[in-house]
This record gives C-alpha cells, sequence and structure tokens, in this order.
C-alpha cells in the first residue's frame, strides 16, 4: 500500500496525468449524465428516425459554429397558436376560424424550409383550411386551400405552383425583399411575417390546431444530419458506448492474459508449451479482417464483436512479455518461502506472483482502452458498426456516405473526431505518467 500512495503522491508532479485525468473523468461525467437523463431505449427509438425529429432541419450545422464566426444564419423558430389571437364566428352548420401565427425574423440568410403542421378533430366532415402569408411591407401572398384529416403537414418549400409564381425556391421567395429582383440579387426581408390560418368547421365540437416551422441553416448545439436526427444524441451516447467497449475489451484481454501468462510460467511443462504455441498462432491471425468477416457473415452486433475481440486478445502477444516478467518471480525466495509454509498454487499465483507485476500492468491498461475504443469506431466507419447504436463511428460513416465534407458540412466529421481525440490524448497521458512512476526504468529518466 505504501508504494501505491507513494505512486500516486508521484503522479501529482506530472501535468499531464492531471490533465489526462481530468478529461477521462470529464467523459465518465459525462457518460453518467447522458445514461441518467436520456434512457436507452429512448435512444435507440429516437436513433430510428422518424416523426420525432420532423421539426428539426436537414443537415444544419451547431449554432455556435455560426455564431463563434460572427454569422447570424437563422435558426429553427416554430410558431404556434395564440390562443387570445383566435377568432370565430358561427355560421348555420358550423363556424368561421381565424388563427393569425405571427413571427419576427431577423437572421441574414433563408430559412432552409418552410413547413406547416395541421391536426384537425372532428366525426364526419373534414375541416376546410385557407392559408395566407403575410410580408412585413404589407404583402399578401395566398398559399392554397386544404381539406384537412387528421394529422396533416403541409409542405410550402415543395409547392411547385407557387415556386413557379415566385420564380424562387418558396422558403427562399415569401422572406425576399425584392420578388421582383433576380433570384441571385434578392437579400432576406426582415421584419414581422405572418401565416394566416381561415379555417371552416363544419361541426359545433370540432378542434383546429396549427404550428408554423420555420426551418433554419443552424440548429442546437451539434447539429443535424440528412435524417434530421440531433448529431448530439449520437455524440452523447457515443461516449458511454466507447468507454463501456474499450473498458471491458481491455479488463478481458489484459487481466485474462496476466493470468494465463501466471500459470503457465508456475505449472511449467506441457502446460506452459501449450500456452506459448496458441498465443504464437494468435499473434498472426489479424484481428481487424477477422472482425471484418464476423460482421460481413454473421452480425455486426456490437457486443459479438466485443466477445470476438476478448477471444483474440487472450493469447495475445502480451503473454510473452507477462511471462518474461514472471519467470524471474516464481524463483524468488519468497515465493520458495511460501511453498514451504504450504500455500496452495492458486494462492501462490494470484497472491504473490501476479501482484509483483501490477505495477507495469496498470499503466498498459489505461492506454489499451483507447485502442478499443478506436477499433470500434473504425469499425463503424467500415459500415460494420451496430446499426441501432447512436456511436462516433456510426456519425462519421452517416457522413462518408452523405458526403459530408464535399458538401460543406464539417462539423458532421469534427465533432467525433473531437471526441475520439479527446479519449486518446486523456488515457495517453495519464498511461504514459504512470508508467514513468512505476516502471523501474523510466523513473531516473
Amino acid at each position: 500500500m505504501n508504494r501505491w500512495a507513494e505512486g500516486l503522491y508521484q503522479l501529482r508532479q506530472y501535468p499531464s496525468a492531471i490533465a489526462g485525468a481530468l478529461l477521462i473523468l470529464l467523459l465518465v461525467l459525462l457518460s453518467l449524465y447522458t445514461v441518467i437523463t436520456i434512457p436507452y431505449s429512448q435512444a435507440i427509438e429516437q436513433w430510428r428516425g422518424g416523426e420525432v425529429w420532423e421539426r428539426n432541419p436537414v443537415n444544419a450545422g451547431p449554432v455556435w459554429a455560426d455564431r463563434l464566426t460572427g454569422g447570424n444564419l437563422p435558426a429553427t423558430q416554430t410558431v404556434k397558436t395564440d390562443e387570445s389571437a383566435i377568432s370565430s364566428k358561427d355560421f348555420n352548420g358550423g363556424r368561421r376560424v381565424s388563427m393569425p401565427l405571427t413571427f419576427d425574423y431577423d437572421a441574414d440568410g433563408f430559412p432552409s424550409e418552410l413547413n406547416v403542421f395541421l391536426s384537425a378533430e372532428y366525426e364526419e366532415t373534414a375541416p376546410f383550411v385557407r392559408l395566407t402569408w403575410r410580408t412585413p411591407d404589407g404583402r399578401t401572398i395566398p398559399l392554397g386551400n386544404h381539406q384537412i384529416t387528421g394529422d396533416r403537414r403541409i409542405s410550402i418549400s415543395q409547392d411547385w405552383d407557387l415556386q413557379r409564381r415566385l420564380d424562387a425556391l418558396p422558403h427562399v421567395g415569401l422572406f425576399a425583399d425584392e420578388p421582383a429582383a433576380q433570384p441571385a440579387q434578392r437579400e432576406v426581408q426582415k421584419g414581422t411575417y405572418g401565416l394566416q390560418v381561415d379555417a371552416i368547421l363544419f361541426e359545433d365540437d370540432a378542434e383546429l390546431d396549427a404550428e408554423l416551422v420555420v426551418y433554419g441553416q443552424v440548429h442546437g448545439l451539434a447539429g443535424t444530419d440528412h435524417q434530421r436526427r440531433s448529431l448530439l444524441l449520437a455524440l452523447l451516447w457515443g461516449t458511454p458506448i466507447a468507454l463501456a467497449f474499450g473498458l471491458l475489451a481491455t479488463v478481458g484481454t489484459t487481466v485474462t492474459t496476466l493470468v494465463i501468462a501466471a500459470v503457465g510460467v508456475w505449472y511449467r511443462g506441457w502446460v506452459d508449451a501449450v500456452i506459448q504455441r496458441l498465443t504464437e498462432v494468435n499473434m498472426i491471425l489479424p484481428l481487424l479482417p477477422i472482425l471484418v468477416m464476423v460482421g460481413t457473415l454473421y452480425s455486426t452486433s456490437i457486443w459479438i464483436m466485443l466477445g470476438v475481440v476478448i477471444l483474440l486478445g487472450i493469447f495475445s502477444a502480451g503473454i510473452k512479455m507477462y511471462r518474461a516478467m514472471l519467470l524471474p518471480i516464481r524463483e524468488a525466495p519468497y515465493i520458495e518461502a511460501a511453498r514451504s509454509y504450504g500455500a496452495s498454487n492458486s494462492r501462490i499465483v494470484m497472491r504473490y506472483m501476479i501482484p509483483r507485476v501490477l505495477p507495469v500492468l496498470i499503466p498498459n491498461f489505461v492506454t489499451l482502452i483507447p485502442t478499443f475504443v478506436f477499433l470500434e469506431a473504425s469499425l463503424a466507419l467500415l459500415g460494420l458498426g451496430d446499426p441501432s447504436l447512436p456511436t462516433w463511428g456510426k456519425i462519421l460513416n452517416d457522413a462518408q456516405d452523405q458526403s459530408a465534407l464535399y458538401h460543406g458540412f464539417f462539423y458532421w466529421v469534427l465533432e467525433p473526431a473531437v471526441l475520439l481525440m479527446l479519449t486518446g490524448l486523456g488515457f495517453a497521458m495519464l498511461g504514459f505518467a504512470l508508467d514513468r512512476v512505476f516502471n523501474p526504468r523510466l523513473r531516473s529518466i
């Protein structure tokens, strides 16, 4: 215990160790926060995409990146019905309802999309709706008439007739200051806009809700992908998945490797010979091609991949390193003393031999964790990651499939890459400092 306490005290003298420990602590706290606030089942369901993301823009960058560079690109605005502004007038057989949806727009760019979400409740006859757009300079632009049956999304941005009338994409022409100007010369008009929803309800107890979504070019802390999914979900959940994969793989390989090496050294003979032959055969087996084969022919489940990694890592080259360290320990006087007072073979191996090499094992253990984190990300980047899990590697794979860098979506690649870099940097700085503290050959350097 005194040796460990002294080693930890010496570790405080290395700024790199403190910085690495803080990075690891930050990743652990982020993992705990993610697991507590976003349940696993909820994360899996949301990552599959669908209606949960329908109010997010497509391929929108993070807000902070735009603001940091002095930009003022539009963020997504959701305009809901103001109950106090709704006017209603009854007539024989129903009533007329007028719902103004007004909002202020002061961004420097045009929106990326424009949708209206309408929800109607009725018994037999569906409500009839007329939409009218109002600009800050007083212009009114009719957007068409619609019969609303249940929940319906009206995509104004995909109204081809409106596009021909405006001679521009609808979400550009509706916000342009000079509609008659050439498309390349149009600039966004700032001010108060409005969507007038005039509805006819043919039943006394019928109800209608309206919601306007003005999609921006930037969104949230991490941006969105091609399926409108928030990348923040995958960045957050990728942290505990990466750390769990790296930690379990490291524990499963290093601990078993050390125990097997100690058993071979102690029993010698055919036991040691079999262990060494298995190790030599396993050393020539390529890990990544085997994992690619398993993922292609069997399953891409992350847990199956983890099991294969542990199985292939048990008889790794570390056995020969540990064997070389354990051979002189086997002949040490205190081992003879333990045998003389009747200590069992298992007690000698687990209590007297293995603890002697732990100071060398721990630095190697710490630096090995990011190796398996990068391995999981590499498999996902190759398309062999678990498709149901939101991970850093899956983000990179989607970015590669959608040619994110070619289209200028750099955030899509940089965000998971930075997290991978910080993970490797944190464990590397702490592991190298531990090696200098606990490795006798490096203490004087």
